[in-house]
């Protein structure tokens, strides 16, 4: 991708992406890059990246981790205060994601860091491998499927409009990667 952008960007629709040929760039470097050795960032540090970020043309920015640090939840407020909600002149303005745990607390964070944004999108996670379900959560696969819809709910509750649901350690749960297609059928993430 390039500053002047000359292919077409379809219209930006949450859980729907009009042009099947068209591939949306989602950057995780303010969240996942943070966790190397060594890499933390300060908000003002993320806030010059993301700006970087949208000048690329990178259609959603994981922003980071709001309840981390009162420093990350200033970071994404910041980001999605202003590279959130600068249109550039072909109307563009990048998704700003705040990812969370699976719980009221954590959410709400969430939210209150990324609401002004144009286009805010809320990453609730939970663990969802056997080994991380008995012995992290103590908590039966059922119970980890209800507390997502109950957080997935709530986080719409709030009045965010895109919400994208994370499964922690998921490689290690095909074996009931079924019971997650009927919970994505049951909400539009």
């Amino acid at each position: 991708m390039n500053g002047s952008r000359s292919r077409s960007r379809p219209e930006y629709i949450p859980g729907h992406i009009p042009d099947p040929s068209y591939v949306r760039i989602l950057d995780t470097t303010l969240r996942d890059g943070e966790q190397a050795p060594g890499a933390a960032m300060t908000a003002e540090q993320k806030l010059r990246i993301a700006r970087q970020l949208a000048k690329l043309g990178v259609d959603v920015i994981e922003a980071g981790f709001p309840c981390a640090s009162q420093e990350d939840f200033n970071g994404v407020k910041m980001i999605a205060q202003e590279v959130g909600r600068k249109c550039e002149d072909d109307g563009y303005v990048p998704v700003i994601v705040a990812m969370c745990r699976c719980n009221e607390k954590d959410i709400r964070t969430a939210w209150e860091a990324v609401k002004e944004a144009k286009r805010p999108r809320l990453l609730p996670f939970i663990a969802t491998s056997p080994i991380h379900m008995e012995y992290k959560l103590r908590k039966t696969k059922e119970e980890v499927l209800q507390i997502a819809r109950t957080m997935v709910a709530f986080a719409r509750s709030l009045g965010c409009p895109d919400i994208q649901f994370g499964a922690e350690d998921a490689a290690r749960f095909l074996s009931s990667l079924s019971s997650y297609m009927h919970l994505s059928s049951n909400f539009v993430l």
